[in-house]
């Protein structure tokens, strides 16, 4: 258990930070105060430094700056009790290919009153395939990460946190997402192997694991009680858009719930 008034520092990208989760607290970074991290802090009386930003890859939390804020890392201090770590994503453009080639899809529709070539051509600039080596690169990155933090702060508890499933067994090509039934599985085999990069990654750095990605298998998009947001092409905060392919209030809350469990185990 972590002791009350403890320093606690979130790290990560936009599944943490929680981008179109009221209230915004750091507009730039796309920080809720509402994210896992703020809900884990409030259970334990936690002393919060939420660095975690929005397109972040695990090159911004391990040594490069992002926009005007400093490697994340650099808010790890030897007295910190706590830190949880979900980046990686951005690093393999997950949710980037998902939202491409759902808004490409989409555009296409209207294209092919301009011929099914036209349409096909805008559908073909996504690539939704990774090679193992960029997922290696990627367990190898959130390995040093834990190392890193291990060597700043000896005696932190260390917990990474995965993605939440966005493709689950409920969800529809063509009728849940704009994609079709050859490339929905590509992008749900990128978050397996996503996945399983976190799990490597916790087993070589010795680091507690919470996998949002098996817990939320069954609140993926198009089940009863989603998690995460789907499609649309309308802005966030006008006329009811959303930030699409992230947690939503209920998902980010059962994020948080993964941890607390984590922790008082």
């Amino acid at each position: 258990m972590i002791e009350p008034g403890s320093r606690y520092v979130a790290l990560g990208s936009s599944f943490a930070a929680g981008p179109g989760i009221d209230p915004i607290v750091h507009r730039p970074a796309g920080r809720s105060g509402r994210n896992y991290a703020h809900l884990v802090a409030a259970e334990f009386g936690l002393e919060l430094v939420d660095v975690t930003y929005s397109g972040a890859t695990t090159a911004h939390v391990l040594d490069t700056p992002q926009d005007d804020a400093p490697p994340q890392l650099a808010a790890v201090t030897p007295d910190t009790a706590l830190v949880t770590i979900t980046a990686g994503g951005n690093d393999l453009e997950y949710i980037g290919t998902f939202s491409r080639g759902s808004m490409l899809n989409t555009l296409a529709k209207p294209a092919t009153l301009l011929g099914r070539r036209v349409a096909n051509r805008i559908r073909a600039r996504v690539s939704y395939l990774k090679d193992d080596a960029e997922y290696q690169a990627v367990t190898d990155s959130l390995t040093n990460v834990v190392e890193q933090v291990r060597e700043r702060a000896p005696r932190a508890r260390i917990v990474l946190v995965d993605y939440l499933t966005l493709v689950g067994p409920s969800t529809r090509p063509r009728l849940d997402v704009p994609l079709n039934e050859e490339q929905l599985p590509s992008v749900a085999m990128m978050a397996d192997s996503l996945a399983a990069a976190f799990a490597k990654a916790a087993a070589a750095g010795g680091a507690d694991l919470v996998a949002a990605s098996a817990a939320s298998r069954d609140h993926a998009i198009g089940s009863p009680e989603p998690w995460t947001t789907a499609f649309t092409l309308r802005p966030p905060g006008m006329l009811g858009g959303v930030v699409p392919y992230h947690p939503n209030a209920a998902g980010m809350r059962a994020v948080a719930d993964l941890v607390i469990d984590t922790l008082k185990a």
